[in-house]
């Protein structure tokens, strides 16, 4: 059985950083590009970063450019996104998803239940 478990959320303030972290477990997680995607209150899903199989590759929506920095561990089956100079538009639950191919098509088939990313002051 595939699972996706998120970690790492929590209140933080303008400007402050959090590091979430995705478990993974019941495929070979080498095997499969990852993404984290979010969704703010009352909005869509946001797709925010990718990472092919390998972690050579990583891709970013132009929102988190230069801010959040998405990396892997296959040793550890764990998926990591670290968030800097967080914003208030930052604000959402933050998924993580099982990519289907190696490197990133977009198309998910696996979801995480979430963690709560919320950037107050």
């Amino acid at each position: 059985e595939v699972q996706l478990v998120e970690s790492g959320g929590g209140l933080v303030q303008p400007g402050g950083s959090l590091r979430l972290s995705c478990a993974a477990s019941g495929f070979t997680f080498s095997s499969y590009a990852m993404s984290w995607v979010r969704q703010a209150p009352g909005k869509g899903l946001e797709w925010v970063s990718a990472i092919n199989s390998g972690g050579g590759s990583t891709y970013y929506a132009d929102s988190v450019k230069g801010r959040f920095t998405i990396s892997r561990d296959n040793a550890k089956n764990t998926l990591y996104l670290q968030l800097n100079s967080l914003k208030t538009e930052d604000t959402a639950m933050y998924y993580c998803a099982k990519d289907t191919d190696w490197v990133a098509s977009y198309e998910y088939n696996y979801w995480g239940q979430g963690t709560q990313v919320t950037v107050s002051s």
